[in-house]
């Protein structure tokens, strides 16, 4: 009877566990490329007027639908208003409204976490019935129900995404109280004689809150393009805002023979959420790298 011949296990730097050159290179230009989106709208939402100088209300109807050209680079919509120069000036509300509802929401999650975590058995089970409540409903949903009640605006926007938000990092908050709250750190902290106010401020914020702030580098891109669907149902800025919403709602009309008064608002959108992805994923590998 013949024996077998074991396979012999290849060693780590052999090549077959070499990862292919071509993978590390699309690996490593991803975060690189989504860096590069990030400064790029950062740039658009502090100094529109070095991208975009010409003014994003200005009409010209005689070049109204204009199509994209050397003159305007992403062509003109009904009333002449250069496509480019409202996408690029559309950047700071829409980055504003992503990050003070993140925010918001991380500031309200801190508060329901913190006492879920660090309160007593009723108090963590009251917390954790609302949360449970806030998360059965879909987050654009409960947006628009808060929208519906206090009225549409900028603000009103910025308040309803920062509550739909809220919800998910309050559970994340809680769990990483509870679990540090008994970790041997915090037993030497107050072994040391320690007061419970450094306790929390020096030990268990910073660390509770890490993976949270990765989150949340996800959470505005998030934040973007729910605050865009709302804009396009007419619940954020009113016309003719350079707001990338409305200006898809007032594409939609002009689809069939102007496609670039929706296409590259909606390109802007998905850039924005893509990056946003792409860089906090980025931020997660690193942090459990580390």
């Amino acid at each position: 009877m013949s024996i077998p011949r074991s396979t012999p296990t290849p060693r780590p730097g052999s090549r077959r566990h070499r990862p292919r050159a071509g993978s590390l290179r699309a690996g490593n230009a991803l975060p690189a490329v989504a860096a590069a989106v990030a400064v790029f709208l950062l740039l658009a939402a502090l100094v529109p007027g070095w991208l975009a100088p010409t003014d994003p209300l200005a009409i010209d109807p005689a070049a109204a639908f204009r199509a994209p050209s050397a003159g305007h680079w992403l062509g003109t919509d009904e009333s002449g208003r250069d496509i480019y120069s409202r996408i690029v000036h559309g950047a700071r509300p829409s980055l504003l409204i992503g990050a003070a509802a993140t925010a918001l929401g991380l500031g309200l999650a801190l508060v329901l976490g913190l006492a879920a975590g660090l309160g007593g058995r009723w108090l963590d089970a009251g917390v954790g019935r609302i949360v449970e409540v806030l998360l059965a409903l879909p987050g654009l949903l409960l947006a628009l129900v808060f929208i519906a009640l206090a009225g549409p605006g900028v603000a009103t926007t910025i308040v309803a995404v920062g509550l739909s938000t809220a919800p998910g990092y309050a559970r994340i908050i809680r769990t990483q109280v509870r679990a540090l709250r008994t970790s041997p750190m915090i037993e030497a902290a107050r072994v040391l004689g320690h007061s419970p106010a450094r306790i929390l401020t020096r030990h268990l914020l910073p660390n509770a809150l890490g993976p949270v702030l990765v989150l949340a580098t996800l959470g505005i891109g998030q934040a973007v393009v729910w605050a865009s669907a709302l804009s396009f149902l007419g619940l954020g800025e009113a016309p003719p805002a350079p707001e990338w919403g409305a200006m898809l709602a007032a594409g939609r009309t002009y689809l069939g023979f102007a496609w670039w008064m929706t296409f590259f608002p909606g390109l802007a959108i998905v850039a924005t959420a893509a990056a946003s992805t792409v860089l906090g994923r980025a931020l997660q590998r690193r942090a459990v790298g580390a």
